[in-house]
């Protein structure tokens, strides 16, 4: 008898490799769109339609709460923008905590999200999030990385003519993704990460071979 799973699904196109890989595995999974942090309201209803679409041509089922919650979203931003990367962690400690609950609640066995098929998610953080949840609420966290199938995944969504966002969700990564000063800042941040850490290891490698004279 096939797992009873639950699958997030942060958009439609990002659900395309996870659900293909599911069934390549013998699972039939349930959709469940739960985002508040999409931004502004337009961009959200076009996203919930998408995931709709996509469940429909793929004829999987899918649950979808449909409440715009960008007040309750501002307000949880805010305090954790006090925090490093404090509104990443709550984006996900909100929408991973509620897909557990709502699986916990609501017969299933398991649940999983196609965040894990990002690769511009923070993939540790959110599996942690996710076990933290799976023990919180006594049911299973079924992990998979789906990042190998990120161009099939691509692919799959050109196919299927599914809408594909430009952003990540919220107006913060909005602004991240269209300000030329915020994206200078972070190519000279990661420029700098990069320096450091080949001067740590040439330093290790320095301190490696005095040790060995």
């Amino acid at each position: 008898m096939s797992l009873k799973l639950l699958l997030h699904m942060c958009c439609g196109p990002c659900s395309c490799y996870p659900v293909k890989k599911l069934r390549q595995d013998g699972i039939e999974p349930v959709g469940y769109f739960f985002n508040p942090n999409i931004h502004p309201y337009k961009e959200w209803d076009m996203r919930l339609k998408t995931a709709k679409e996509f469940a429909a041509k793929v004829e999987m089922e899918i649950r979808t709460d449909e409440n715009y919650m960008l007040r309750d979203f501002l307000q949880r931003a805010l305090l954790a923008e006090r925090l490093p990367n404090g509104r990443c962690r709550m984006c996900y400690t909100w929408r991973l905590g509620e897909a557990a609950r709502y699986a916990s609640e609501n017969g299933f066995e398991a649940f999983t999200s196609t965040l894990f098929y990002s690769i511009h998610q923070q993939h540790d953080l959110m599996r942690e999030t996710a076990e933290f949840f799976a023990r919180k609420y006594d049911i299973e966290f079924y992990y998979e990385d789906f990042r190998p199938g990120w161009q099939e995944g691509i692919d799959i969504s050109h196919e299927l003519e599914l809408y594909r966002q430009p952003y990540c969700g919220c107006i913060f990564s909005e602004e991240e993704r269209y300000s030329k000063a915020i994206r200078k800042e972070r190519k000279k941040q990661a420029k700098a990460r990069k320096l450091a850490l080949q001067m740590q290891e040439q330093e290790l490698e320095l301190e490696a071979v005095q040790a060995a004279e």
